[in-house]
C-alpha cells in the first residue's frame, strides 16, 4: 500500500486544480459580455473542476465501494450539465433579439455551409 502522505499530497494537489478552475471559472462569468459566454465559462468550469475534486476525493478514500459512491454522482453531472447548458443557451439565443441578430445559423438544407 501507498504511505498516506503521498496519497494525501496527491489529494490536495487534485483539489487544489479544482479550486484553480472553480476561481477561472468565476473570473470568466465576470468578466464576459455575452450570455453565451458567460454559460460556456460556467459550464466548463464546473465540470473540469468537478472532475478533479472527485478524483481527489478517490485518491483519498480506501473503500471500492467509496469510490463506486463517489463515480457516480460524477457520472450524472458529465451528463446532465452539458444538456441543461445546452437548453439554457437555446432559450437564450431564442428569447434574445439582440442576440439573434448577431448569431448566424446555418439553414438545414445549405450545402455551402453560407
Amino acid at each position: 500500500m501507498t504511505p498516506e502522505w503521498i496519497r494525501f499530497y496527491i489529494t490536495a494537489g487534485l483539489i487544489t486544480i479544482a479550486l484553480t478552475g472553480f476561481a477561472f471559472s468565476v473570473i470568466g462569468v465576470w468578466r464576459f459580455d455575452y450570455i453565451l459566454n458567460r454559460m460556456h465559462a460556467g459550464g466548463i468550469g464546473d465540470t473540469f473542476s468537478l472532475f478533479f475534486i472527485v478524483s481527489g476525493l478517490m485518491v483519498s478514500a480506501s473503500a471500492p465501494i467509496v469510490i463506486l459512491k463517489l463515480l457516480l454522482p460524477l457520472l450524472f453531472m458529465w451528463f446532465s450539465s452539458p444538456t441543461s447548458t445546452h437548453f439554457l443557451s437555446q432559450t437564450e439565443y431564442y428569447t434574445s433579439g439582440h442576440l439573434f441578430d448577431h448569431v448566424r445559423r446555418r439553414n438545414s438544407g445549405d450545402t455551402n455551409g453560407h
